[in-house]
């Protein structure tokens, strides 16, 4: 069975984690990374999968995540991936068309910056990934043209240069739209746009784009 979308949650802060509520019907198949099975848990949600090697968690949250878990899997602390990796690799595995993560950022800043690398990992499989926290969307997008939908919520849209060069940038339906530009890591002229339509589109011929939608 191939799921449309899976959820990961992880061990971030917990003030930086949206409402998991409002993407209850939106996700078919939850997977707690560490800790984020028990955020699984006191938000009235499924863990389908229990994964990692569970050293932040006490004896009592243990026992509720396994109590509550229909997959649980434990890991020795000395491992080669973290726990994000595992239950990363886990959704991949199980197939999906769109692995949402949670609780990926504003904790460590080493895990952070994986975390979003490991964005890459999933665009390898030609799976969609995104990472959502309170204040961000963050996708990892690949040369081509793509379609973005005005967002109430994360009116604000940078585009992040993730390679040493990204050429051919066209901005369309943007307050500061662009035509073929082309731009290097370190540059801010994509940083603090917004659609000026329901929708708009950006394409390129090179490089990669992280993709940020935010609020102040």
């Amino acid at each position: 069975m191939k799921y449309t979308t899976i959820g990961i949650v992880g061990n971030g802060p917990e003030h930086l984690i949206p409402d998991l509520s409002l993407y209850k019907d939106k996700v078919d198949f939850w997977i707690g990374a560490d800790r984020g099975a028990l955020l699984l848990v006191k938000n009235e949600l499924p863990v389908h999968v229990a994964i990692g090697d569970f050293d932040s968690t006490d004896a009592e949250e243990l026992e509720m995540i396994k109590s509550n878990a229909f997959h649980f899997e434990r890991f020795p602390k000395e491992k080669d991936e973290t726990d994000f990796e595992l239950a990363i690799n886990k959704a991949i595995s199980l197939g999906t068309d769109e692995i949402l993560l949670f609780g990926a950022t504003g904790a460590r800043i080493d895990h952070e910056l994986i975390n979003i690398q490991l964005l890459h990992t999933i665009a390898n499989q030609g799976i969609k990934g995104i990472i959502i926290d309170s204040s961000n969307h963050i996708e990892w997008t690949e040369p081509g043209v793509h379609t973005i939908e005005k967002d109430a919520a994360y009116p604000v849209v940078s585009f992040i240069p993730f390679t040493e060069y990204v050429s051919g940038i066209t901005l369309e339906g943007f307050y500061y739209p662009l035509n073929k530009a082309n731009i290097r890591m370190g540059s801010t002229i994509t940083i603090s746009n917004k659609l000026i339509k329901e929708s708009g589109t950006f394409s390129y011929e090179r490089g990669i784009l992280l993709v940020i939608k935010s609020r102040d």
